[in-house]
C-alpha cells in the first residue's frame, strides 16, 4: 500500500494553519448553506438565491468605502442590501404585472452593476477581485468566527422551523388552516439565505457564494426524492467538494473558490450522467 498517497491527502491541512482554517470555514458554510439550497429548490426559488447573492454586493461595496475591510461592517452592509433586494423584488412582483422571476432578474442585475461600479471607481481592482471571487485561503479568525456563528444559528433555526417551511413548500392551504403565517416563515427563511450568502462571501466571494448553496443541492435532488436524505446528501457533497477543491488548489496552484465550485460541478456532472444512463436503460 502506498502510504505516500494518503499522506498527500492530509499533509496540507496538517502542516499549514491557513489550510485548516479554510477547511473549517468551508465545512461551516456547507453545513448550513446546502440545506438552504435544497429548500430553495423545493420552493422553486433558485432564481431568488441568484438575485440575493448579487444583491449583497452593493451593500458590501458601500460598507467597504465607509469602514474599509472591517468584517462586521461589511457583513451588516451585505445583509441590509440583500434584505432590501428581497423586499423590493417581492413588492414589485406583488404590486405589478411582473412575474417573480422577471422582478428578481431585474433587481439582481441592477444591484450587481451598482456594486461593481462602486468598487471599480472607488475601491480599486484588487479589492474588486477580492470581494467578487473571495480567497478562502486568507480566512482569518474573525471571518471563521462569523461563519461559525451564522452556520450554528442557521442550523438551529432550520431545526425549529423545519416543519412550517416544508408545509409552505408543498401545502400552503394546510398552513393557513392551521393558522400558520406563511409570510413570516418566508421572511425568516430569506433572512437566513442572505446571512449565509454574506458568510460564504467572506471566503468564496459574491460570485461564488451561491455555488456552495445550490450546486450540491441540485445534485442531491437528481439522485434522491425524499427531502431529509436530500439535505444530508447535499451537505455531504458540499463538504466533499470543499475538501477536494482545497487539495487541488494547493497542489495545482489554482484559485481556491472557483476550484471548489468546479469540483461540486464535477459531482453534479456525474449525477447527470447517471440520470441519463437510467433513462436510456428504461427506454
Amino acid at each position: 500500500m502506498d502510504f505516500s498517497f494518503f499522506s498527500h491527502l492530509i499533509a496540507p491541512f496538517k502542516e499549514y494553519l491557513f489550510m485548516r482554517r479554510a477547511l473549517v470555514a468551508c465545512i461551516g458554510i456547507a453545513l448550513s448553506s446546502a440545506p438552504l439550497g435544497v429548500i430553495l429548490i423545493q420552493r422553486r426559488m433558485s432564481l431568488m438565491g441568484e438575485a440575493l447573492s448579487h444583491g449583497i454586493l452593493p451593500g458590501i461595496a458601500i460598507a467597504y468605502l465607509i469602514v474599509g475591510m472591517w468584517l462586521p461592517g461589511l457583513s451588516i452592509g451585505g445583509i441590509l442590501a440583500g434584505l432590501t433586494i428581497a423586499f423590493l423584488s417581492n413588492m414589485a412582483a406583488r404590486k405589478t404585472v411582473l412575474n417573480e422571476d422577471a422582478s428578481f432578474s431585474s433587481f439582481y442585475i441592477i444591484a450587481l452593476a451598482i456594486g461593481v461600479l462602486i468598487l471599480s471607481t472607488q475601491g480599486g481592482n484588487m479589492n474588486l477581485l477580492h470581494l467578487l471571487f473571495g480567497n478562502v485561503l486568507a480566512v482569518d479568525s474573525g471571518s471563521l468566527l462569523f461563519i461559525s456563528v451564522i452556520s450554528s444559528l442557521s442550523l438551529i433555526l432550520l431545526l425549529l422551523l423545519y416543519r412550517p417551511l416544508i408545509f409552505d413548500c408543498f401545502d400552503q392551504l394546510f398552513m393557513r388552516s392551521q393558522g400558520l403565517k406563511s409570510a413570516l416563515y418566508n421572511t425568516i427563511f430569506l433572512a437566513l439565505v442572505v446571512c449565509n450568502l454574506v458568510a460564504a462571501c467572506q471566503a468564496l466571494g459574491t460570485l461564488m457564494a451561491l455555488g456552495m448553496m445550490m450546486v450540491p443541492a441540485v445534485t442531491a435532488r437528481l439522485m434522491l426524492k425524499r427531502l431529509f436524505p436530500m439535505i444530508i446528501m447535499s451537505t455531504f457533497f458540499a463538504i466533499l467538494a470543499s475538501y477536494i477543491g482545497l487539495l487541488l488548489s494547493y497542489y495545482l496552484n489554482w484559485p481556491s473558490g472557483p476550484t471548489i465550485i468546479l469540483v461540486a460541478g464535477g459531482i453534479y456532472g456525474v449525477a447527470l450522467i447517471r440520470e441519463f444512463l437510467k433513462q436510456l436503460i428504461k427506454i
